[in-house]
């Protein structure tokens, strides 16, 4: 995914679907650097990473 989307995706205010390496994550930001992007694993909140925006795929 380009990191265009993936802004998009974080304004909107519906519920779209994303997965990284096959598991669904919440995107929380952009980082800085405008590549990565912190999300989280919809099945636990509490623990974020910061991946390449290249890695998520919209489903």
């Amino acid at each position: 995914m380009d990191i265009k989307r993936v802004k998009q995706i974080l304004s909107s205010s519906d519920t779209i679907s994303v997965e990284y390496n096959g598991v669904p994550v919440w995107i929380e930001k952009c980082e800085e650097n405008g590549k990565l992007v912190q999300v989280h694993d919809v099945a636990y909140p509490q623990e974020s990473v910061s991946v390449d925006a290249a890695e998520l795929e919209e489903k």
